[in-house]
């Protein structure tokens, strides 16, 4: 009798109709919308809903994601197992993963530094399993052209076979792993170190009462920063899971001999928007700069 776990090869998975199975942990917004994705490239997506919120429940089984209930479940029934968690937990979920006796391919798809990851994959690579080191730039992938995921590593090629073809865009690195959190650092140290510090920077203004002669400095350069800043409420919203990643920045670039302290400072910024965890009414701008003022309490 075959293997049903047995994972295709890619000549099979394009000429044979044959189905892989990709694991998800653990589908938050982000994690689901990809499992949402690689159903619609053909893959079965599997899920554990034990110690999930019904909102998660309630995601996932929309975005037609199968709940096989336990971790032991996921770890047999996968020839890919695919982390998409917070930064803090990536190495926790991992761990959890290998004390399981996981043998096939494994992507962490998590914002961390290139040490942490090539950690993570000396430790699963130690039971035989394959490690995959993977980079998500863009928001959750509802439409085509929105986000990419970049992968890098021996395996790339394969995992990539694997997930393409939904609205996600899979993009293989030809270098080892690291590169392609290394990648994902860099790009997110920019786009949301820079929204860090222009919080910061409309709050200083404001406990200086020099806000509009800013603002009014903003309108004349035509910089579209008053915009920017007023659009912040998305940031503030998510601030709890960037905590975490621009600590992960900080280490990457003081792994590089360069400072790393702006981007622990962003990670103090963005603590102080935690308030606003997955708040869809999140406010930007004059507002939002308000509450990072530590003398100052929000309404």
């Amino acid at each position: 009798m075959p293997d049903p776990y047995y994972m295709p090869t890619d000549d099979e998975l394009r000429t044979s109709g044959a189905q892989v199975t990709v694991g998800v942990l653990h589908p938050g917004e982000m994690g689901s919308a990809v499992g949402a994705s690689t159903v619609a490239a053909g893959a079965r997506v599997i899920w554990t809903s034990e110690d999930r919120s019904a909102a998660t429940r309630a995601r996932a089984e929309a975005d037609g994601l199968h709940d096989v209930h336990w971790l032991n479940g996921l770890v047999n029934q996968s020839h890919v197992i695919l982390s998409v968690c917070p930064p803090a937990f990536a190495e926790d979920v991992a761990e959890s993963v290998t004390m399981l006796g996981y043998h096939r391919i494994y992507v962490d798809a998590n914002a961390v530094s290139p040490a942490t990851v090539r950690r993570m994959a000396t430790r699963i690579e130690e039971t035989g399993a394959h490690f995959v080191d993977g980079g998500i730039i863009g928001g959750p992938p509802r439409k085509a052209g929105t986000t990419r995921l970049y992968l890098s590593g021996e395996y790339a090629p394969r995992v990539a076979t694997a997930l393409a073809g939904g609205p996600l865009e899979v993009c293989v690195l030809d270098a080892p792993v690291g590169a392609a959190s290394a990648l994902k650092m860099a790009y997110a140290a920019w786009t949301k170190g820079t929204s860090a510090l222009l919080a910061a920077v409309e709050a200083l203004a404001i406990h200086e009462d020099v806000l509009e002669p800013l603002l009014g400095e903003w309108r004349r350069g035509r910089t579209g920063l008053e915009e920017r800043a007023d659009d912040l409420g998305g940031a503030a919203a998510k601030a709890w899971r960037w905590v975490g990643e621009m600590e992960q920045i900080a280490a990457t670039f003081e792994a590089a001999g360069l400072p790393g302290g702006f981007h622990l400072a962003a990670a103090d910024v963005f603590e102080r928007m935690t308030q606003f965890k997955d708040d869809r009414n999140a406010p930007g701008g004059p507002t939002l700069a308000r509450t990072l003022l530590k003398e100052l309490k929000p309404d």
